[in-house]
């Protein structure tokens, strides 16, 4: 008799002891899970203010045309040769599968290039996939596709290693091809290239087109003034009267 008493006492005790417990709904709300700030961190002028949600140089916060955090969601972009999902806890994971694999942000942007013309994208290297690359790319409203014509590399975090995060800093006021024709363009959509070979792996924390305070502010050297056409001999004689 006592055997069969005790389980049955056991359990009686298990379900009053369940009766203390909150009901789900009435049980206080767990605060929401933090970002986990990446580690091995670049030092760099430009960097991400987490408070503010937004990028800064010097503590100043720059002002942007359009912010992308990722948060649960890839907005938009979309990778041509790999894959990408939103990251954990927040972020984009980039996998690059095929050769020469490409990032593109959504179509329709319409970003005022002469007001908007830093692009900063901070990211972390988890796996390389070849050499980098990290060209920028970008279409315009009413004028081109995407072209070599019209290109940048990053002025500051370029070629990041294993485990590494930086912002790759991207003064389109300053491209390397293409010449002013950001700053008088409507930007329509952007393309990064990461690697050059398929195997990469990356989480992008965000991306954002802003206001550019100037190569001095960014810490990086302005490039150098193009050397001046020289004139044909020909071009240079003075016609006969």
């Amino acid at each position: 008799m006592k055997s069969i008493l005790i389980p049955a006492l056991a359990a009686t005790a298990l379900v009053l002891a369940g009766c203390d417990e909150p009901a789900p709904w009435a049980r206080p709300a767990k605060p929401p899970q933090s970002a986990q700030a990446p580690s091995n961190l670049r030092p760099q002028k430009v960097t991400w203010n987490e408070a503010a949600g937004a990028f800064e140089v010097g503590g100043k916060l720059l002002r942007a045309g359009r912010t992308w955090t990722f948060d649960g969601s890839t907005e938009g972009f979309v990778l041509a040769g790999g894959s990408v999902l939103p990251a954990t806890p927040m972020g984009l994971s980039v996998r690059n599968v095929d050769f020469d694999p490409v990032l593109r942000s959504p179509k329709g942007l319409e970003l005022d290039g002469e007001r908007y013309s830093l692009v900063l994208v901070r990211l972390t290297r988890h796996r390389p996939g070849a050499a980098w690359d990290g060209t920028l790319f970008y279409s315009t409203a009413d004028g081109h596709a995407e072209s070599g014509d019209f290109r940048a590399k990053p002025v500051e975090g370029a070629a990041p290693g294993v485990g590494e995060t930086v912002v790759l800093v991207y003064d389109m006021a300053r491209p390397k091809k293409g010449g002013d024709d950001w700053t008088r363009s409507i930007i329509d959509s952007l393309r990064i290239d990461t690697d050059d070979q398929a195997g990469g792996t990356f989480t992008i924390h965000q991306i954002a087109v802003t206001e550019n305070p100037g190569p001095a502010a960014l810490g990086v050297a302005p490039p150098p003034p193009a050397p001046p056409v020289k004139e044909s001999p020909k071009a240079a004689e003075t016609p006969a009267a």
